[in-house]
């Protein structure tokens, strides 16, 4: 059974529609990207996911008893409020010390409990918003552009770790992402948006549809660079154990979109 389903919903604001009959299921355990260009409607998608835009057409069904978690583009908080990382994973309460460690090491950062928030870094915030998504153990986790902001090797560690929190957890995860470079290694299906679906598939099936190319492929002449799973690559990186190493995997091996089949 899906998690959540989409049956060809429309969603407008005015007179603006931004969504036309859009249908979309999710898997237990799949990582499914969204791309598509500004104004496609990607934000939306994901808002009408969690209840907080209604479709003005088509339904959305939820399994019984579906966990989400969400980590946002940004979230701002007030760099003279003095809140450590533990007492922001605990609001608005319910959660203990051990909930706030195991969703800390989940995010790949467990040694950040004591820390002020307005003393991390752009990378470390981001990963403390990860365990605040991760803490309540979803079925389904969501993210809105969640690497916003970070170089290009903190993207790929932070697209490292969702891959190690899909495998550890077996939840599944829906992310919207420009990286595009970055997002196909971490994808097992891609869904390309521009306020309906041009196509969907595996990343090298979307990335060779007139539709995509349409839309990104001219850009570096059709030859978007495809990452390969952490997995497909573990027996040539049987020397590198430590995660320095790990977080530029996606950098070191380029499969470039003409030797895609």
């Amino acid at each position: 059974m899906s998690l959540v389903s989409l049956d060809r919903i429309s969603v407008g604001y005015g007179a603006n529609t931004v969504l036309r009959n859009v249908s979309l299921s999710i898997d237990p355990g799949e990582i499914v990207t969204i791309v598509g260009p500004n104004g496609s409607g990607k934000t939306t998608l994901l808002r009408a996911l969690i209840g907080a835009v209604r479709p003005d057409a088509g339904q959305i069904r939820h399994k019984p008893g579906l966990r989400i978690g969400y980590v946002p583009q940004k979230l701002h908080i007030d760099p003279t409020l003095p809140i450590t990382v533990e007492r922001f994973l605990r609001l608005p309460g319910g959660h203990g010390k051990a909930d706030c460690a195991l969703a800390l090491e989940e995010a790949g950062v467990p040694d950040l409990s004591e820390r002020q928030m307005s003393g991390l870094s752009g990378g470390q915030f981001q990963r403390v918003l990860l365990a605040r998504a991760l803490i309540d153990k979803p079925d389904l986790l969501l993210l809105d552009e969640a690497t916003q902001g970070l170089d290009q090797p903190g993207s790929a560690a932070f697209y490292l770790q969702i891959e190690r929190v899909r495998h550890r957890s077996g939840c599944a995860i829906l992310m919207i992402s420009h990286e595009l470079h970055v997002v196909m290694s971490a994808s097992d299906r891609v869904v390309c948006l521009n306020g309906h679906v041009c196509c969907e598939g595996t990343p090298e099936i979307v990335s060779a549809a007139p539709e995509y190319r349409a839309l990104f492929g001219t850009g570096t002449g059709g030859a978007l660079a495809l990452y390969r799973h952490e997995h497909d690559h573990a027996h040539d990186e049987a020397c590198e154990h430590d995660h320095d190493h790990a977080h530029h995997d996606h950098k070191k091996r380029p499969r470039p979109l003409n030797n895609a089949r």
